[in-house]
């Protein structure tokens, strides 16, 4: 398999992932603004949607969106843990918190990584974020991780998110347990992997 990726984006999600099911893999580094791999191809000509992850499979399919990808590989790898079994309520469980950090969380960034958004749009987005981590502070209240106590693939797309916050100049320690989240995820030896791997350490 190859992952396509972009350093610090969203694709750190399922690196993380990949490193913690044991999974071999290559990566390719896309450049988001020129729409290029790192070997030069035009990566349109990868993933139409032009956005980073993808996931190359051995077949020469192509998977995109990151919720997607990571499950796929929790599958690959069912006695890893990284996903309840399918079927059961526990695994909509986890496809509702996947779906909740990409419509609410993941896109609630977007307009502080534009310098075209109006100072006003910006607050907004700022308080509107606020009350995501709020909702995840509570979420995370009673337990290690997003479903209790075992690290699932929710946990990795969460801790990439939560990442952005120093690059938008969100003072993350306002969520005192979002905070002690990011730095228990973060000792997580194939997590260090992964933001080594990505020159992120």
């Amino acid at each position: 398999m190859k992952l396509y990726f972009s350093p610090a984006a969203c694709s750190l999600s399922p690196r993380i992932v990949l490193m913690e099911a044991g999974l071999p893999f290559t990566a390719e580094k896309v450049d988001i603004k020129s729409k290029k791999t790192a070997s030069g191809a035009d990566y349109f000509g990868i993933n139409s949607k032009g956005a980073v992850p993808a996931l190359e499979l051995d077949d020469g399919q192509v998977l995109t969106e990151g919720a997607a990808i990571v499950q796929y590989l929790a599958d690959l790898k069912p006695d890893s843990g990284l996903a309840p079994r399918n079927g059961t309520l526990e695994r909509y469980r986890l496809m509702e918190i996947l779906n909740y950090l990409a419509s609410e969380v993941h896109k609630g960034f977007s307009p502080l990584f534009h310098s075209a958004t109006a100072p006003e749009a910006r607050k907004n987005a700022v308080d509107n974020l606020a009350k995501k981590f709020d909702w995840l502070s509570a979420k995370l209240a009673d337990g290690k991780f997003l479903l209790g106590d075992t690290f699932t693939v929710a946990d990795a797309y969460l801790f990439t998110l939560l990442r952005w916050t120093a690059l938008v100049h969100i003072d993350l320690t306002q969520w005192p347990v979002l905070a002690a989240y990011v730095a228990r995820v973060h000792e997580r030896p194939k997590v260090q992997e992964a933001l080594h791997a990505e020159g992120l350490k």
